[in-house]
């Protein structure tokens, strides 16, 4: 993991909040509720998507912060970017919903 590449940045951005969803996941909701039905509980419950996605966003920063550290700006870019990304999909979400 010492590539300073913008696609690893891209890849890793992109991967790293679902881990921090399935941190939520357990929690908040383990073990009351099945993956299955913590979705269920999202569909209907859309005030917690503000949280998860803020939660999951957290672990795409923690990986930009350790990458800015150890000087592999191009990873850190990809990540940066994929954050942004994420943001403004939330972002939007929110507005529909």
């Amino acid at each position: 993991m010492k590539k300073n590449k913008l696609i690893l940045g891209l890849i890793l951005g992109m991967i790293a909040p679902f881990f921090g969803m399935l941190i939520y996941y357990f929690w908040k909701f383990y073990p009351t509720y099945s993956i299955k039905e913590f979705f269920t509980v999202l569909a209907i419950q859309r005030s917690l998507i503000t949280g998860i996605v803020s939660f999951s966003l957290i672990t795409n920063a923690v990986l930009f912060t350790i990458y800015i550290n150890t000087h592999r700006d191009k990873t850190a870019r990809g990540i940066f970017f994929i954050t942004c990304l994420y943001a403004i999909g939330a972002l939007i979400l929110k507005l529909v919903l």
